[in-house]
C-alpha cells in the first residue's frame, strides 16, 4: 500500500506528464500506483483515459470498467467508458454507461451527444433525436453538436432536415469544414448532384486529407451526364495520386500457384444490401478445397444475411469503427493471398487508402463501384466484355481488367420475392412505365426523354420510387423539376421507399415496363424487375456504369431491349408498350428465362470466379519467381458452347492509366 502523501505526489507527477503529452512516463507512474494501490480510482480511471489517448481502446475498456466499478458515481468515467465502447463498435454496450453519465450530470452536453450516437447506431431514431434536442437545449449554437444531429437526421432519411441543420451550421460558422461535408451529403441524397460536388469541393479545400470526402465526390461525379469519360478517369487518377504509391512489402505468403488460396473479402455490405445479392451465390458455391474464405465486414449492422454469409467463411471479422492502422495490422496478420474490395468509392468510410498500402500480394476490386478505383496498388478489376469492351476500356482503368465470365454478375433473387401478378395494362390502355432506381441517377436529360416517351404513348403513366418521396418538400421539388423537363406531373406518381424487400418487389405488380437510368444504369433494380416479369429498357453508353443494363440484358438474351441513343430508347419502350399481348407473355416467362441464364448459374459463375482469382494468384507467383508462370495468365480458350470466359485477363493497363509503380 502506497502511503497517502507519496500517492498524491505520484498522481500529480503522472497528471503533469499526461497533460504535457509525455504519455509513456505517465503510464509508467500509473502502473506503479495500480500495483501498489490496485483499487485507486484516479490511477485506474486516468490510465483508461491515457489508453484512449494512445489508441489502445481494448486496454481502455478494461481499465475504465474497473474504475467505473470502483466509483460508479463518476460521470466522466462513465462517459469515457461509453465513448470507447462506441469506438469499438459496441453500440449497445455503450448505452448503459452513457445513460448513467447523463443521469449523474444532466447538463453535460457531450454525454448526451454520445448517447444520441449510441441510440442512432442501434436504429433508435426518436430516442436519438430526443437526446440531440437535450444537447442543443444546453448548447444551441455548438456547431459540432449540430453536425452530429445532422448526421443522425441523414442516417434516418430525414434529408431536408439534415440539409437545414448543416445550413444553420454554416450560418453560425462558415469556416466549419464539417458543415460543408454534411451539406454535400444531404444535397447528394437529395439528388442535387452538381451542388453536392460544389459542397464537397468546399469541404476538401478546408480538409484536403479526408479521403472519404474525395471518394464521395467521385461517386457523385458518376451520376453526371455532363462529365466526359476522359475527365472522369482523370479525377480517379488524381485520387490515386492523393493516396500515393506506397512501397510493396515483402509478403510471407507461400509462393505456390496450385495451393489452396486464402481469399479475404472486405466490404461494408455483408448484410441485407444489394451487394449481397451478387456475392452470396459465389461464396456459397466457391470450391472450399481450393479457397479458404475470410470475410471482413465493415458496418455496424449485422443481420440475417450476415449470419448466412458467416457460414461460408472460415473467419469473420467486423472492422467497424476501427482505425486504419488496426485494420491493417489485423489483415497483415491474417496474411490473405488475395484481398478483394466490394465497395470502391461508394462506402461511407471505405478502406481504399489501406489497399494503397498493398495489404496482400493480389488485390482485386469487384462489384460495388462502376469505375476504376484510381489506385496503382489495386491490381485487378473483375468485369465482363459488355461493360468493359477489350481495348476500348483498358485505357480508362488503373487496374488490369479481368473479363472472367460472359456476365460479371451472379444474381440471388430474394427468397421473400412474391409471385408474379397480372399485367397492369389490361385491355391495352394505361401502360405504366416505372423506375425504382436511385433518384440520384435520374438526370434532366433522362427526364426529358421520359417526357417524350409519355407523349408518344397516349394514356401512359410514370411511377418513380425513392426515399423521401412521401415528404412534402421533396415532392414539391420533384414536381417542379418534372415540369421543367416537359413532363405532365398528373401522369407521374412518386412512391415512397418500401419498408421491406417483399413490399418493394410487390410494387412491380404496378409496372408494365421498367426504364433503366442513364448514364448510370441500375444493377439490382434491373435484376429485380426482370425477376418480377417486367421488361427493362436500357440505353448502352460509353462507360461501365452506362453498360451494366446492356450486360444484364445480353446475359438474358434480350438484346432487343438495349438502345444505342435516347431516340432509340424511346422507340424501344414505345414499341413494347404497343404490344400488350407480348408484354403479357414476357411477364409469364421472364422469371424462367432468368433461371436459365448465366445470371443464375451460381455454380458455374462461382467456378469462373474462382478460376479468375487463381489466374491472378498464379500471375503473382510467376512474378515472385516460381517457375515460368507469366504475369498475364490466361485460361485455355474454350469451345463456343462452353459458358466460361475465353479470356480471363484483358489487355494491360492503357498508356493513360499508368501511375508511378509501387
Amino acid at each position: 500500500m502506497i502511503p497517502p502523501d507519496q500517492l498524491r505526489r505520484l498522481l500529480q507527477d503522472a497528471v503533469t506528464h499526461q497533460n504535457a503529452g509525455r504519455l509513456v512516463k505517465a503510464d509508467a507512474i500509473y502502473r506503479k500506483i495500480r500495483a501498489g494501490s490496485p483499487n485507486n480510482f484516479d490511477a485506474t480511471h486516468l490510465s483508461g483515459f491515457l489508453a484512449i489517448q494512445r489508441g489502445r481502446y481494448s486496454d481502455a475498456v478494461v481499465l475504465l470498467v474497473a474504475a467505473h466499478r470502483t466509483n460508479p458515481r463518476s460521470a466522466i468515467c462513465a462517459k469515457r467508458l461509453g465513448f470507447v465502447l462506441l469506438a469499438l463498435g459496441q453500440n449497445g454496450e455503450a448505452e448503459r454507461p452513457l445513460r448513467i453519465a447523463v443521469q449523474i450530470d444532466p447538463k453535460d452536453a457531450e454525454s448526451w451527444d454520445l448517447l444520441a450516437r449510441s441510440l442512432m447506431l442501434q436504429d433508435k431514431l426518436q430516442a436519438a433525436i430526443d437526446c440531440h434536442k437535450r444537447v442543443l437545449s444546453i448548447e444551441p449554437n455548438n456547431v459540432a453538436y449540430l453536425y452530429s444531429y445532422g448526421t443522425t437526421l441523414l442516417q434516418f432519411g430525414l434529408i431536408e432536415e439534415a440539409l437545414a441543420c448543416n445550413e444553420r451550421i454554416l450560418a453560425i460558422d462558415p469556416s466549419y469544414a464539417k458543415g460543408h461535408y454534411g451539406k454535400a451529403q444531404a444535397l447528394h441524397r437529395l439528388n442535387r448532384v452538381l451542388e453536392s460536388v460544389e459542397s464537397y469541393d468546399q469541404y476538401i479545400a478546408r480538409e484536403p486529407e479526408n479521403a472519404t470526402a474525395r471518394s464521395f465526390r467521385l461517386f457523385a461525379l458518376n451520376n453526371l451526364d455532363q462529365i466526359s469519360r476522359e475527365k472522369l478517369y482523370e479525377e480517379h487518377v488524381a485520387y490515386g495520386r492523393f493516396v500515393g504509391a506506397k512501397a510493396v512489402p515483402t509478403f510471407p505468403n507461400v509462393v505456390d500457384p496450385e495451393r489452396r488460396i486464402r481469399l479475404a473479402i472486405l466490404s461494408p455490405d455483408l448484410r441485407n444490401h444489394a451487394c449481397a445479392y451478387f456475392i452470396e451465390p459465389l461464396l456459397q458455391y466457391i470450391d472450399r478445397g481450393k479457397f479458404e474464405v475470410y470475410l471482413y465486414h465493415d458496418h455496424y449492422k449485422e443481420d440475417s444475411c450476415s449470419e448466412r454469409l458467416k457460414k461460408y467463411a472460415s473467419v469473420w471479422r467486423n472492422f467497424v469503427g476501427q482505425p486504419g492502422e488496426v485494420v491493417e495490422k489485423t489483415i497483415r496478420s491474417d496474411a490473405p493471398d488475395v484481398l478483394m474490395d466490394l465497395a470502391g468509392h461508394i462506402a461511407i468510410s471505405n478502406r481504399l487508402p489501406l489497399f494503397a498500402r498493398h495489404l496482400a500480394p493480389v488485390q482485386i476490386t469487384y462489384l460495388g463501384y462502376p469505375n476504376t478505383t484510381g489506385l496503382s496498388a489495386m491490381g485487378y478489376r473483375f468485369v465482363d466484355e459488355i461493360v468493359d469492351p477489350k481495348g476500348e476500356s483498358d485505357a480508362y482503368a488503373t487496374e488490369r481488367l479481368v473479363r472472367f465470365a460472359p456476365a460479371a454478375w451472379s444474381y440471388l433473387p430474394p427468397s421473400e420475392a412474391p409471385s408474379i401478378d397480372e399485367l397492369p395494362a389490361r385491355g391495352g390502355e394505361g401502360v405504366v412505365f416505372g423506375c425504382f432506381n436511385s433518384p440520384g441517377k435520374i438526370t434532366d436529360a433522362m427526364l426529358s426523354a421520359w417526357g417524350r416517351l409519355l407523349q408518344s404513348v397516349p394514356g401512359s403513366q410514370l411511377l418513380l420510387k425513392g426515399p423521401g418521396f412521401s415528404t412534402e418538400g421533396i415532392r414539391n421539388s420533384w414536381t417542379r423539376r418534372l415540369s421543367s423537363c416537359g413532363i405532365e406531373t398528373d401522369r407521374v406518381e412518386l412512391l415512397e421507399r418500401a419498408p421491406g424487400t417483399r413490399e418493394h418487389l410487390t410494387q412491380y405488380h404496378r409496372v408494365d415496363i421498367a426504364l433503366d437510368t442513364f448514364p448510370y444504369n441500375g444493377t439490382t433494380t434491373t435484376c429485380e424487375a426482370l425477376w418480377m416479369g417486367v421488361p427493362v429498357v436500357s440505353l448502352m453508353g460509353d462507360r461501365h456504369a452506362a453498360r451494366v443494363g446492356g450486360s444484364l440484358l445480353t446475359a438474358l438474351g434480350r438484346t432487343e431491349w438495349i438502345a444505342a441513343s435516347p431516340e432509340e430508347y424511346i422507340a424501344v419502350a414505345a414499341r413494347l408498350a404497343a404490344n400488350t399481348a407480348d408484354l403479357r407473355r414476357n411477364r409469364k416467362r421472364l422469371r424462367t428465362e432468368m433461371k436459365e441464364s448465366v445470371l443464375l448459374d451460381h455454380a458455374g459463375q462461382a467456378s469462373r470466379f474462382g478460376d479468375a482469382i487463381r489466374s491472378c494468384w498464379a500471375g503473382w507467383c510467376g512474378r515472385a519467381g516460381l517457375g515460368d508462370t507469366p504475369a498475364d495468365t490466361h485460361l485455355p480458350d474454350s469451345d463456343a458452347s462452353d459458358s466460361s470466359s475465353k479470356e480471363l485477363l484483358g489487355c494491360g493497363r492503357g498508356e493513360g492509366a499508368v501511375l508511378s509503380d509501387s
